[in-house]
């Protein structure tokens, strides 16, 4: 049987830079250069119609347009029925849980994220400030997930700090972006430490790192884990097959909290067909039930979609 999949983690870049100029989070910073690629809405959507891929969610590209959703946004409204945003908004902006309940209301966003451009600032305020908490409490009240993206420098504090927020939203779903764990760890991230004159080693078989980091969240069923490129990229670099990963993780969290995202229009070393591929290969110990969930199923209920 053909498993169908379901994008959570996509990113969109338009072809038009007149139209959805890149910006910068905050204007003291530079603004972010064009990249020499784009990846459309109707490319994303014809690489999806290709390979199975029932449905995406366009992650706000916040390195090139800020906290200006505007592409994500009119590229959901064209085409609700294959496409949802997840927005990034400042978290800091006392304007921001009013102008995401309106995105959700009109069926646009399916989800928040939460994230810092400042992984050398070791702080929490973009996390869980007063005005930040409210964003937290807009999800719950929506009902539409949380996700949050950690540099592998801020894991020994923002997990535990994670922990208690789970711990207080218990009926809100909570999803890591790349798992949040040392094979989730960027190239940019893996460059600045070799610059510093580090080698970055990965941890081995068979905890993968996880037994120091995630699996404090072992008995928090509201917390998930998006497995993306990202991931895959650290794997083959250190030799690790993706499906014993997967496995053990799977083993430790159950079939229920893991989901997959290609991590199109970030991370760019294969093509949409073989991250594809390369998803399903890491499924290859899994039962077709945990394939279905962590390929598919998994997302569809916790972003509500139907069908």
């Amino acid at each position: 049987m053909a498993l169908h999949l379901l994008d959570t983690h996509a990113h969109l870049i338009s072809d038009d830079w007149d139209k959805y100029p890149p910006r910068p989070f905050v204007p003291s910073l530079p603004t972010p250069e064009r990249t020499k690629f784009s990846v459309t809405a109707e490319a994303l959507i014809d690489m999806m119609d290709a390979n199975g891929v029932t449905m995406s969610c366009v992650v706000q590209r916040g390195h090139i347009y800020g906290y200006d959703n505007s592409y994500i946004l009119d590229s959901t409204a064209r085409y609700p029925d294959r496409l949802r945003s997840v927005v990034i908004l400042d978290t800091q902006d006392p304007e921001t849980p009013r102008a995401y309940r309106e995105m959700v209301q009109a069926g646009l966003a399916c989800g928040f994220r939460m994230a810092t451009s400042r992984p050398w600032f070791l702080d929490t305020a973009w996390m869980c400030s007063p005005t930040a908490m409210e964003v937290w409490d807009a999800c719950a009240e929506l009902g539409t997930p949380m996700t949050l993206i950690f540099f592998n420098n801020q894991l020994p504090y923002l997990l535990p700090l994670l922990k208690l927020l789970a711990e207080r939203y218990r009926d809100l779903p909570i999803i890591l972006d790349h798992g949040a764990m040392p094979y989730g760890m960027s190239q940019y991230e893996v460059a600045l430490r070799e610059e510093a004159g580090e080698v970055v080693v990965m941890p081995p078989p068979p905890d993968y790192g996880i037994n120091d980091t995630i699996a404090l969240f072992r008995d928090l069923p509201n917390i998930h884990f998006k497995i993306t490129e990202i991931n895959m990229e650290r794997l083959v670099k250190a030799g690790v097959r993706a499906a014993d990963l997967v496995r053990f993780m799977v083993d430790m969290f159950g079939e229920d909290r893991l989901v997959w995202g290609s991590d199109v229009g970030q991370s760019m070393l294969w093509t949409y067909d073989e991250k594809v591929s390369m998803a399903l290969a890491a499924t290859e110990l899994l039962t077709p039930t945990e394939a279905s969930k962590f390929l598919h199923d998994n997302a569809q209920r916790i972003y509500g979609f139907g069908g």
